[in-house]
């Protein structure tokens, strides 16, 4: 492979909903913690390049837990999914690696939907590969989608936004292909774009959204893989915590 892909893990979060003393992905599911489903996912996908976690609060914990098989940069304030991400440009920079950006908190990343995304990324020569998920409704389960972003494309199906919802209009609200924020960017690109994402939002945080943004303003091309709608659901909530136990144990 002429161009080796670098996953970043982001596994820095407290998981305040989840009103847990421990950080949120070494919560206990289905008799492991959280993480360790990500990470055996990623042991058996086409990744071979050491995976780097950034850790955040208790990061200790997290290190300990995952051991030496994993680089770890850490994100010593929670300011949003852009500013972990940056964390790791020292590290990364200068060598000539796509990036990968997953979430320890979203045990259903499964295989196939790894290497989907590598895959897609590689052979379309692309700035910026993301995953979509399109759901039938907003309802139930789905609910969590509601609040993603909205992939909006032109007539000829090419990406040209992801919209929030808290900025979406009516007609877009509708719109059924959502964001669940997985994505692989050529590296170059990320780390000179990542300095133009702005906090101007409600919590103060940079978001790695906002770079679907930033591409499609400067015509970057921009690739997407769909995958079922499980691939996109992460731990936020007990609820949430709920649904993915019921899920894991239907897979069982």
């Amino acid at each position: 492979m002429s161009n080796p892909i670098q996953l970043i893990i982001l596994a820095a979060g407290k998981g305040t909903r989840m009103k847990s003393l421990r950080p949120k992905v070494l919560t206990p599911l289905c008799g492991k913690p959280i993480i360790q489903y990500l990470l055996d996912n990623v042991k058996q996908s086409l990744l071979k390049l050491k995976p780097i976690i950034v850790v955040g609060y208790k990061a200790e914990e997290v290190m300990n837990y995952c051991g030496n098989e994993y680089q770890y940069v850490i994100q010593t304030e929670q300011l949003g999914t852009g500013h972990a991400v940056m964390q790791c440009e020292y590290l990364l920079k200068d060598k000539p690696l796509d990036i990968m950006v997953l979430y320890g908190d979203h045990p259903l990343i499964d295989p196939q939907t790894i290497n989907q995304l590598m895959n897609q990324h590689i052979h379309s020569n692309v700035t910026l590969t993301m995953v979509t998920v399109t759901v039938p409704n907003f309802n139930g389960i789905l609910d969590v989608f509601y609040h993603y972003g909205r992939i909006v494309r032109n007539e000829f199906g090419k990406i040209i936004k992801n919209i929030e919802e808290k900025d979406a209009n009516q007609s877009e609200l509708l719109i059924r292909e959502t964001n669940p924020s997985l994505y692989c960017f050529n590296g170059s690109w990320l780390w000179k774009s990542l300095h133009n994402v702005r906090n101007q939002n409600a919590k103060k945080e940079y978001y790695l959204t906002d770079l679907v943004r930033l591409a499609s303003e400067s015509n970057c091309r921009i690739s997407s893989v769909e995958v079922d709608v499980n691939v996109g659901l992460g731990v936020n909530t007990p609820e949430q915590y709920k649904q993915i136990e019921e899920i894991l144990n239907k897979q069982r």
